[in-house]
C-alpha cells in the first residue's frame, strides 16, 4: 500500500513537472509578461520533491511504468534548458546594447555637472 501511495505521489510530481515544464517552453521569448522566477521556483520545487520521494528508491525498483514519463521530462527539460540558455543570452545583449548606449550618451562630448563644477567646461 505504502509503494502504491508512493508512486501516486511520484507520478503526480511527474505530471505537475512536466506542466510547468510546457508552459515555461511556451512562454520564453514569445509573453514579455512570463514570469520565469516564479516559474523556475515551481520547477526546483517539483525537482527537490521528485529527490525526496525517490531518494530510498534504487534504479532497478523504478516501475516500469515511469520509463516513459521520465523520457519525456527528460526531452522536455533538454529543450527547457535551452531555451533558459537562449533567453539569458538575450537578456546579456540587451543588457549590453543599453549599456554601450548609455556610455556613448555620456561621452558626447557634452560636460558632466562635476566635470562643469570643476571648471572642465570654461
Amino acid at each position: 500500500m505504502e509503494q502504491a501511495n508512493n508512486e501516486l505521489r511520484i507520478r503526480t510530481v511527474l505530471g505537475r513537472l512536466e506542466t510547468i515544464i510546457d508552459n515555461e517552453n511556451d512562454n520564453i521569448g514569445s509573453d514579455p509578461d512570463f514570469d520565469l522566477p516564479t516559474s523556475n521556483a515551481h520547477k526546483s520545487r517539483c525537482l527537490y520533491e521528485l529527490a525526496m520521494l525517490t531518494r530510498d528508491v534504487r534504479p532497478d525498483e523504478v516501475p516500469p511504468t515511469f520509463s516513459t514519463q521520465l523520457g519525456r521530462v527528460r526531452e522536455k527539460l533538454a529543450t527547457n534548458a535551452q531555451r533558459v540558455s537562449a533567453h539569458l543570452e538575450a537578456v546579456r545583449e540587451v543588457v549590453s546594447i543599453l549599456k554601450n548606449a548609455v556610455q556613448d550618451l555620456e561621452a558626447d562630448g557634452t560636460y558632466s555637472q562635476e566635470q562643469f563644477r570643476l571648471g572642465y567646461g570654461t
